[in-house]
């Protein structure tokens, strides 16, 4: 489907990610954790990258400016409610958080939750199931809960 030149890249390192450089810019970008798939199409209107492009097709130049974009969003005129970080504990802060860091905020979360005992963060150091799911009968892979047999 595409013509095959010296330019093209199979594999691009794009934030501790490796990206398909076959699939198209949009797509490609989701192996990205964190970067979904409206907010792809959008980080590519924003920097002005046609949408049928291959991600093996891009300049660096191009990359880079994606990668500008992902990182610092509200400088692009992207609205906060479509940020993946709405006011960080921490710093108060909107941000769209991607790759390591995501990894990281997540289990900081999770610190922060079980510190102050709240019922969310208990649920998750017990291996609980956490959103009000009921525990008797479904979800027995996991860990033994419910009614235990004679």
């Amino acid at each position: 489907p595409f013509l095959e030149d010296d330019t093209f890249q199979h594999i691009i390192r794009v934030l501790h990610t490796n990206v398909d450089g076959k699939n198209k810019i949009m797509y490609a970008l989701t192996a990205i954790r964190g970067v979904g798939r409206r907010f792809a199409a959008l980080v590519c209107k924003k920097a002005e990258i046609d949408m049928n492009k291959r991600a093996g097709e891009l300049t660096p130049a191009e990359l880079e400016s994606l990668m500008v974009i992902v990182s610092n969003p509200r400088t692009f005129k992207i609205p906060d409610w479509f940020l993946n970080r709405k006011k960080d504990h921490k710093d108060g802060r909107y941000g769209q958080v991607v790759s390591n860091a995501l990894d990281m905020k997540l289990r900081d979360d999770l610190e922060r939750l079980k510190k102050i005992r709240a019922h969310r963060g208990l649920r998750h150091y017990w291996g609980l199931t956490v959103k009000g799911q009921h525990t008797k009968t479904a979800g027995r892979r996991g860990k033994a809960v419910g009614v235990r047999g004679k």
